[in-house]
Formats: structure tokens, C-alpha cells, sequence
């Protein structure tokens, strides 16, 4: 039997609800209905929401549907629950309900490490997740390999059970969210790379030592041939406790990597020539030189080691290099947009949070023009407070955290000798025609929100599309 067959027959006869249909359970909703499977689709938003496209094709399937107030009545007469991966079990105390009765309450990924008979690659941390999660699967299929590229980065994988086999390659994007309950995961995955751990998602999580044990998950189940790769230059024990450090718990192959100095195994990029180079076993290989990377930014030079030191088994060096010297980066990640009357628009809408601002900004190595806020998700702002007065002449603020971003800004004893000048605005479009008005020939504009979207957009990509539609559409 395929994966697929094997999972339809573990659940023949079960009656199947998925809660919140958004971009993991409606493709898995589709499966489920596909094979037969009796599934009800649930979401207390309405069809409009969801979308009335995808409500008919599901409906042509035999899904069913409960939506609006009273959304989870239906749970009760339920055999096994999906949740979307951003309804976490400590702030729905229908989950709780859901076990007590002896339900099963489970996830599209959880579903699919169980049955995905392929090697896996897991990526998760608090920054870069996504670019190094796209830098493995391009170098993973420039080496020949079939890639299931999915999870966090906008695919659900459980539907691909149909197709893949033990001879392909599963690369997928972690968060926090899908770690959470991804307890007992034996033998998986077959390389963890966890990219950095910061203080973040305290609006979601209990507290930061919970975040940090959900994020722990990616290498505890581990076996030791496994692979294990990690940041040299994080601290993994952020959350305050030493047990805290991840390094504690590696059950694999242990590698790391640094843009700071040299590794015992790992990739690490030489400061003083640029070069990247790969060590293990008191041996070192020149990889490639920095400014073969065609992103700009150090955090994409710290990005390039993490894959290196993901991939090296599995891929040549001078396909890394040909990788690095051809890609041109990914949606909404310090984007290039548009010039226009001289003036270049980036979209970095992926930069919600503090840290994410800092590379964003030095990136470029100049002072630009910065379109931010949204929404608030218990972020410590000050922490960005000197990048922006160091690398924004313009600062454009709009949304929920306008008046927190500007109290951070301007509290700062450097503030009143920094030039720096502050606009305020009630919208992200506002704001860019604001930047627009603001900036002169040879300027960067870039929105980099420090914030998520959900005060204004449903996702930060949203929020990067609307940005760029509307640069599109400036007219001389």
C-alpha cells in the first residue's frame, strides 16, 4: 500500500472534522474526501471568508460543513479532530474537551511524519526558517532529488502521501504552532535544523520556556545517526534556565554553523577573506566565497551555512555555490519590488518582529526610508531602536503598534540628535504613498513592519502582495 492507503486504512470509518479551514486543512479536507473518508470542514468564520470556490469544490467532494456560531457543536459526534496549526490546545479548551471524550485531536503534519516514507529534513527556529528551508530543497533538487517542499512555508504535505516514496526527499518549514503537539515522533526527523531561538510568539504562547520546548521538539525524538544542526552564535538557553540549551539534548550527529568564527563541524564563514568554508573531522573544504551569494543582507550569508551544514552529504559543493550564485530570494523576504523616478521599493513583509527589522535594515548598508507597524504580538521594540536610528532617514508608522513603535523610537536618548523624521498614518497604503511622497531619486523604500498583519491583512502575505500591487501601479 502507499502512505496514503496505509493512513486511509488506520482511519477506515472514522468520522473526520477539520477546525479552521485555512491553507493546510482545506487541501486536506480534499484528501480525506478524496479516499472516501467521511469529513466535515469547520471554521467560525463564513463561506465568504473561506472562500466560495473552495467551499463548492469541497461540497462536490461530500464535505460538509459547519461554519459561524456554533461551529464546533458538531465535535462531539466526531472520531478523529484536525487542528489548524494556529489553534493552539492551551487557549482552546475545546481541545481538552475533544481528548476527555477519547477523541483523537491531531494535526495535517503530525499525520504526515507518521506516515511520510521518505527522509525528512525539518527546519524550524524564530528567523530565517523559510529562506533556509528554500535553500535546501533548491539544493537538494539541483543534486536530482524529487523535493516534497511544504509545512510552514505554505503546503500542506499530508496530500502528498499519494505520491511520495521512499526514494524522494521531504524538506519542511516548522513553526512553534506544529511543534507544539508533535510529541513521540521516533526516528524523525532525519536532519533538524533549528536557525536560531529568540524571544517571540508570546501572544500565542504560555510563556517563553513553553515556546522553547515546542521549538525543542524538531531533535528530541532523534536517533544517532540522525543529523542535528544548530546556531554557534545563538543562545539556545534564551529562555533562562541552562537545561534550556538545546545542545543539552541532541540525540543525532551534532553540527553547527557561524558567521563569526570557525566550527568543529559545520559550515562558517572566514570574516577576515569572506570565504565560506565546510568542517568535520579536522578537515576543512572552501565552499564558496560571501559575495557569491546573490541575496543581500549577513543574515542570508548565516542562512547559506545553516543549509551547507544541512545538506553536505547530500550535495556538492559546486552545486551550492551555482545555488547561491542564481537564486534571487523568496516572496516578501527583502524583496525587490520596483524602481521607480529613481526610487527602488522592497518588500520585506516577513519582518515581524524586532530582529528581523535589524537585518532588514542593515541589509542594505545605508540610511532608507521604512514603512512600519500592525499588529501587536507582545514584541520588546526597543531592541530595534538604534538600527532605526542608524540605517532609516524616513520612518512611516501605521496600525495597531504606531504609538508603541514611536514610544520606543523616541524615548531613546539618541533620538533628538538622530535627524530622524516620523510620519503617522492610519494604513500600510497610506503609509506607502507617505514613503512615495517622502522619497527623493536614489532612495530605497522598504516595508519592514516590525509587526504582524493581522490588524490590517489576514497574513503578512497579504499585507506583501497589497504593498506590491500598489507600488505597481504608481504612474508617472
Amino acid at each position: 500500500m502507499t502512505p496514503a492507503e496505509k493512513y486511509i486504512n488506520d482511519i477506515k470509518g472514522k468520522r473526520v472534522a477539520l477546525v479552521g479551514m485555512g491553507v493546510a486543512n482545506v487541501p486536506c479536507a480534499e484528501f480525506l474526501a478524496r479516499h472516501g473518508v467521511e469529513v466535515w470542514a469547520c471554521d467560525g468564520k463564513d463561506r465568504e471568508y473561506i472562500g466560495e470556490e473552495k467551499c463548492k469544490n469541497l461540497e462536490a467532494l461530500g464535505v460538509k460543513f459547519s461554519l459561524g456560531e456554533g461551529y464546533l457543536d458538531i465535535l462531539p459526534e466526531m472520531d478523529i479532530v484536525f487542528r489548524s496549526h494556529g489553534i493552539l490546545p492551551f487557549q482552546n479548551a475545546w481541545i481538552g474537551e475533544c481528548i476527555r471524550r477519547g477523541q483523537t485531536v491531531t494535526t495535517e503534519m503530525e499525520v504526515f511524519f507518521k506516515y511520510c516514507p521518505c527522509k525528512i529534513f525539518a527546519i524550524t527556529g524564530s528567523n530565517g526558517k523559510t529562506t533556509t528551508t528554500t535553500l535546501i530543497s533548491k539544493m537538494l533538487e539541483a543534486a536530482g532529488n524529487r523535493v516534497f517542499l511544504g509545512g510552514n512555508i505554505g503546503k500542506a504535505l499530508m496530500p502528498s502521501l499519494d505520491e511520495i516514496t521512499e526514494k524522494d526527499i521531504a524538506v519542511v518549514e516548522l513553526s512553534s504552532f506544529q511543534l507544539v503537539t508533535m510529541g513521540n515522533l521516533v526516528n524523525t526527523p532525519d536532519v533538524a535544523v533549528v536557525t536560531n531561538i529568540e524571544s517571540t510568539h508570546l501572544d500565542h504562547h504560555l510563556s517563553l520556556d513553553e515556546y522553547v520546548d515546542a521549538k525543542r521538539n524538531v531533535l528530541i525524538y532523534q536517533n544517532p545517526s540522525q543529523r542535528t544542526v544548530l546556531n554557534a552564535d545563538c543562545d539556545y538557553s534564551i529562555g533562562g534556565r541552562v537545561y534550556h540549551d538545546m545542545r543539552y539534548d541532541v540525540r543525532g550527529k551534532f553540527f553547527e554553523f557561524s558567521i563569526n568564527h570557525s566550527v568543529k563541524n559545520g559550515a562558517y564563514l572566514e570574516r577576515s577573506s569572506g570565504d565560506i568554508y565546510y568542517a568535520e573531522n579536522g578537515e576543512k573544504t572552501l565552499v564558496m566565497n560571501r559575495e557569491d551569494i546573490r541575496l543581500p543582507g549577513e543574515h542570508n550569508i548565516e542562512n547559506y551555512c545553516t543549509a551547507i551544514s544541512a545538506v553536505w552529504d547530500y550535495v556538492t559543493p559546486e552545486i551550492i555555490k551555482s545555488v547561491a550564485q542564481s537564486f534571487g530570494g523568496v516572496e516578501h523576504r527583502i524583496e525587490f519590488v520596483r524602481e521607480f523616478k529613481g526610487v527602488k521599493y522592497y518588500n520585506d513583509s516577513i519582518a515581524t518582529s524586532p530582529s528581523r527589522v535589524i537585518s532588514g535594515l542593515k541589509a542594505f548598508g545605508r540610511k532608507i526610508i521604512v514603512i512600519m507597524g500592525g499588529s501587536d504580538k507582545g514584541n520588546d521594540m526597543s531592541e530595534m531602536v538604534p538600527y532605526i536610528l542608524k540605517y532609516v532617514k524616513v520612518l512611516v508608522l501605521n496600525g495597531a503598534t504606531a504609538d508603541k513603535i514611536y514610544d520606543a523610537v523616541t524615548s531613546n536618548p539618541d533620538f533628538e540628535g538622530s535627524g530622524l523624521v516620523i510620519l503617522r498614518t492610519e494604513t500600510m497604503s497610506e503609509a506607502l504613498l507617505k514613503a512615495k511622497e517622502s522619497a527623493e531619486k536614489g532612495d530605497i523604500v522598504s516595508l519592514c513592519p516590525a509587526c504582524p498583519a493581522f490588524d490590517q491583512f489576514k497574513t503578512f502575505e497579504y499585507r506583501g502582495r497589497e504593498f506590491k500591487r500598489l507600488v505597481n501601479e504608481f504612474e508617472d
